[in-house]
């Protein structure tokens, strides 16, 4: 079990990552991508940010 909860813990980074990049790149926040200003991708990102920072609490809890 320990071992899965590492690998959780590093897939929860770049999914973190990636989630909030497309967001402010959908918001026109962070500029240089074919994303820049198209609001889809802050929709695409917002759940993927928020999947990756629920991933690294669940797992990294205490019980």
């Amino acid at each position: 079990m320990i071992a899965l909860r590492y690998l959780a813990t590093i897939l929860s980074g770049p999914l973190l990552l990636v989630g909030v990049v497309w967001v402010l790149q959908g918001l026109n926040i962070l500029p240089g991508s074919f994303m820049t200003g198209q609001i889809i991708w802050a929709v695409y990102g917002a759940p993927m940010a928020l999947a990756g920072a629920g991933l690294a609490w669940w797992v990294n809890r205490r019980r």
